[in-house]
């Protein structure tokens, strides 16, 4: 694998850039959708406590949704490149390999039996819930002889996946919570409110950090394990703090908006393309890109069909199915 040299003013030239169109997709979600506004709202909505109806629907309806979905987009992004990185998979992803589904059967079985946990202890059930779909996929994946492949831990991904979506739904039919999971596990921003982005929040800024922290780390990973060893890189640590970090940045996105696949897929190989396979860029650019992602498909869903709502699940597996394909048939042609 080519690491493509990083210059300082490059680097930062596309930093900038990367940044200043994240502010840009902001503004536009901001700007268009059911309700006409004008960019003066907006500006008033971020710089002014100024209150008025339309002021009001913006500040709180509209802005912490497209907050969210900054915070959904770059966590699934981030931990998307992680998993690529660590597996050297081109189609690891969270949705595909089983944490998005866990932390979904998680959510819907604490709605069921603590439904006074609350939206803190809901997350932490997401956590736990990732962690578990995430080890049946690996161990199922690992039972034949000569270890994983990406082509079998896709294959094991889907068959937890469907396993634990049966769980999910399963469990609220049997407990008449089928309307309650479902609100949680569809896949949409709707209803965000401040208090769930600012639960969220932390976690994936730290998160991010740390990924970050790690990209050096995880370039080297994702090279050749042996050489990781050589140059004296301590894996088994490294592996689990990544470990770790995927399943809370996953875990945090699947307690806000439930499932969604393929944002982790997608936005690392596009960042891959655009910036070097170095994790020092693609780490941070994901987190940057995946935002501008889940804002411009938040955007699509509130505007395609208003004043109704096309789900947003909908949206990205439209564009994510394609480029799913595309990645088989190039990356994984002949493996078992």
């Amino acid at each position: 694998m080519n690491i493509r040299k990083r210059t300082p003013y490059t680097y930062t030239a596309k930093l900038v850039a990367s940044a200043l169109a994240l502010v840009a997709m902001f503004v536009v979600a901001m700007s268009f959708g059911a309700a006409d506004v004008t960019m003066k709202d907006v500006w008033l909505v971020l710089t002014t406590g100024q209150k008025n109806d339309t002021l009001t629907m913006l500040r709180e309806i509209r802005y912490p949704r497209e907050v969210a979905a900054i915070l959904v987009g770059s966590a699934l992004a981030v931990a998307g490149s992680i998993m690529q990185g660590l597996t050297r998979n081109p189609l690891a992803d969270p949705g595909l390999l089983g944490l998005t589904a866990g932390a979904n059967a998680a959510l819907a079985l604490t709605i069921i039996m603590i439904p006074t946990a609350g939206y803190f202890g809901t997350m932490i059930a997401c956590f736990v819930g990732a962690a578990c779909g995430s080890l049946l996929v690996l161990g199922i994946g690992a039972i034949k002889k000569g270890g994983l492949s990406p082509l079998r831990l896709v294959l094991a991904g889907s068959a937890v996946s469907a396993l634990l979506y049966a769980v999910a739904d399963g469990s609220g039919l049997l407990f008449k919570v089928s309307k309650d999971v479902t609100m949680w596990t569809a896949g949409g921003l709707i209803g965000t409110s401040w208090s769930q982005v600012q639960a969220i929040a932390p976690i994936v800024l730290i998160g991010v950090l740390i990924a970050v922290a790690l990209s050096r780390q995880l370039t080297i990973l994702s090279l050749n394990e042996e050489a990781a060893v050589g140059l004296g890189l301590r894996t088994v640590y490294v592996k689990v703090a990544l470990n770790i970090l995927v399943i809370l940045l996953a875990g945090a996105a699947v307690a806000l908006v439930g499932n969604m696949a393929f944002i982790g897929l997608m936005v690392p190989h596009i960042v891959r393309y655009l910036f070097g396979t170095d994790y020092r860029s693609i780490v941070p650019m994901s987190a940057l890109w995946g935002a501008v992602f889940m804002l411009m498909a938040d955007t699509l869903a509130r505007t395609i069909n208003a004043p109704y709502e096309t789900p947003v699940v909908a949206i990205i597996a439209m564009m994510g199915l394609p480029f799913f394909l595309l990645i088989v048939r190039k990356g994984v042609k002949g493996t078992s």
